[in-house]
This record gives structure tokens, C-alpha cells and sequence, in this order.
């Protein structure tokens, strides 16, 4: 074989194992930052979960002060 073939055929080896080896550690790459995402989401979710409670309990002692308030009115 001709040294032009060979050199040829080494350089496509080289570039065919590096490209793969780019896409595997780019797609290890993004599904690991995707999965880091999702646990941000999770958290995010479960704090609007809480905050949305939080409102429902601060509304019902707003209307408990209203009626206590309006009790001690109506008393004097």
C-alpha cells in the first residue's frame, strides 16, 4: 500500500474516533445539565406548591382579624 493511502486512512480513523467521542461527551454533557434542570423545576414546583398554601392561610387569618375586629365594634 501506498504511504498516501495509509497516512489517509489513519487521519479518517482519527477524525471518525474524535468526532464520536465529541457527540458521546456532548450528550453525556446536556443530559446531565437536563437532569440538573429538572431537580431546579422540582424544587421550584414544590415551592409554588407551598407559597400558594401560605396565601390560602394568610387569607383565612385576614378574615379571622375582619371578624374579630368586627366583633369588638359591635361590643362598644
Amino acid at each position: 500500500m501506498e504511504p498516501t493511502i495509509i497516512v489517509a486512512l489513519i487521519s479518517f480513523a482519527g477524525t471518525l474516533i474524535g468526532s464520536v467521542a465529541g457527540v458521546l461527551t456532548g450528550t453525556k454533557l446536556s443530559n446531565y445539565r437536563i437532569q440538573k434542570l429538572e431537580e431546579r423545576v422540582k424544587e421550584h414546583n414544590g415551592i409554588v406548591e407551598r407559597t400558594y398554601k401560605l396565601e390560602g392561610a394568610v387569607t383565612e387569618l385576614q378574615h379571622d382579624v375582619r371578624d374579630i375586629k368586627s366583633g369588638m365594634n359591635k361590643e362598644k
